[in-house]
């Protein structure tokens, strides 16, 4: 829920039992992590802002990218809020490897979706299907998100300046439907 590496093992309690213990059973409390954000990122940290406001992301109420903003050619997260800071800081979101990893999801992606290109234009929806479930799989679905976003957002064409096709692939209707189904 926190890195998106997709490893999760560990069931985390967003606001932490020893902070919070009625909401021990709350299931909206309860959140999938990786070992290393559940157990060694995050912890039972909760910072709050001075009126006692939570200042980590809330997955289950809040969309993540109205905080934080993923710079795809380097695979590191900026904060575009303050909440968006405390969340990269606590869960150490450009640490670990995870840029890299982003990065290489990015590569992962752009091939499957020009595979899927090809396969249109062939008219193979089987292979299609394939290379949507290829993207579906990959760790860090943040990636493929992002890029969906960002393929719409003011510089756009800046963003995706050293793939202007695969820009103009995620503005494809048909595309954006398969993947978002």
């Amino acid at each position: 829920m926190y890195c998106g590496e997709s490893r999760g093992t560990d069931i985390d309690h967003f606001d932490p039992i020893a902070r919070n213990p009625l909401r021990a059973f709350d299931w909206l409390n309860h959140l999938l992590a990786c070992s290393t954000c559940n157990s060694h990122q995050k912890r039972d940290q909760f910072p709050v802002d001075e009126h006692g406001n939570p200042l980590l992301v809330d997955p289950t109420a809040e969309d993540p990218f109205d905080h934080l903003l993923l710079t795809l050619s380097l695979g590191i997260y900026s904060p575009l809020t303050p909440k968006g800071k405390a969340t990269i800081e606590v869960c150490g979101l450009n640490g670990r490897g995870l840029p890299r990893g982003r990065m290489q999801a990015r590569r992962v992606v752009g091939l499957a979706l020009r595979a899927w290109n090809e396969a249109c234009e062939g008219n193979r929806s089987d292979e299609m299907l394939e290379h949507i479930h290829t993207v579906r799989e990959q760790p860090f679905a943040d990636v493929c998100q992002s890029m969906l976003r960002q393929a719409f957002s003011p510089g756009a064409d800046v963003v995706f300046g050293d793939s202007l096709d695969l820009l103009a692939l995620l503005r494809k209707p048909e595309l954006r439907e398969a993947l978002l189904r």
